[in-house]
């Protein structure tokens, strides 16, 4: 189901396919309505009615680009829908409706010596689709258009996965293997359209469903890379899940992060801190929505987030899923 999630595009104001292959995935297990935006709101009904609304959530969108123009030559203009480093991006295969481009730059021995310095960006950049002219170009690409990364999803190595998307993919799939399940309470779910532009989606959906507490399955970004030490690495893969106390949108509900914690050591489950306060997810929308909600993030660490090869551990997945499990009947008294 990864894979499947991972090799569908849906940016941000694109999630459609994404969307449509969640709904065929849920329809038979839950109620669920689309809102006005795009987002999922489903409900499974438990065993009991609990005595708090809980709410988990996840995001459909990923991030890309848009074709914001198209010169005489042929070449596309672009600018980054959500956060992407052009540092990832020159080079790398696109796919923009049926056809696919490279994203290219000026060659380097053309470069002056300080532009060979400096990290290009996206206005220096271009996407090449073969057109030779303006004209030539417009059979296959309109202003507007996305363009998504093209990227397979396999695994690699003593037991990683590869691919794009995997911010969320990964919380989409929980989601649904939730839903699938049976569960000791009655529990909503929301898949949230446009969080790499701003939180968006969840804005509206929690607002909708009012939860007492929700919980934010994502993915966070990981730096333990060679030369990198400490606190700078930010979350280790193959340490399990990331609890967050606070990132640069949140500061997380400390009887939900402590409780978190102390389950997965009960447990047995692998567990980490996040050692940077940095990035944010749908919880900066949620905590303040309507009257508020009580707010929890558990996320994956992942290697090269926003980029065509971000990387996650499969063994973190599954510690994930104990968490999620022996968390989840503790949050509705």
């Amino acid at each position: 189901m990864l894979k499947e999630l991972c090799l569908l595009n849906g940016t941000s104001g694109d999630e459609k396919p994404v969307r449509e292959y969640i709904i065929d995935k849920i329809k038979n297990y839950c109620s669920y309505e689309t809102d006005a935006l795009g987002s999922i709101i489903a409900f499974k009904k438990g065993k009991k009615a609990p005595n708090k609304k809980v709410m988990l959530c996840a995001h459909m969108d990923e991030v890309g680009f848009i074709i914001t123009d198209i010169d005489d030559e042929g070449y596309l203009k672009f600018s980054p829908v959500g956060g992407i480093d052009p540092r990832v991006v020159a080079d790398r295969i696109v796919r923009i409706n049926d056809v696919k481009g490279v994203i290219g730059l000026a060659p380097v021995h053309l470069l002056s010596s300080s532009q060979k310095e400096e990290a290009p960006d996206f206005k220096s950049l271009y996407i090449d689709i073969g057109a030779t002219s303006k004209e030539d170009a417009e059979k296959y690409v309109s202003l507007g258009d996305y363009a998504y990364f093209e990227s397979d999803c396999y695994e690699l190595g003593d037991g990683f996965i590869k691919a794009k998307a995997l911010d969320d993919r990964i919380g989409c799939m929980l989601l649904i293997e939730l839903i699938r399940s049976e569960l000791e309470y009655d529990t909503y779910f929301c898949f949230n359209v446009q969080e790499e532009v701003g939180l968006r989606g969840a804005k509206c959906t929690s607002f909708a469903v009012q939860p007492d507490i929700s919980v934010i399955l994502e993915s966070t970004t990981a730096a333990d890379l060679c030369g990198v030490s400490g606190g700078d690495r930010v979350c280790v893969l193959g340490n399990g899940p990331v609890i967050s106390f606070m990132d640069g949108r949140t500061v997380y509900d400390r009887e939900l992060y402590n409780l978190a914690i102390q389950t997965a050591k009960e447990n047995g489950i692998k567990s980490q801190t996040k050692t940077a306060i940095a990035g944010g997810n749908d919880a900066g929308a949620i905590q303040t929505s309507g009257k508020g909600s009580c707010v929890l993030a558990i996320s994956l660490p992942c290697r090269y987030i926003h980029s065509a090869s971000s990387m996650v551990k499969i063994s973190d997945i599954q510690e994930t899923r104990n968490l999620i499990t022996k968390l989840l009947p503790k949050l509705y008294d």
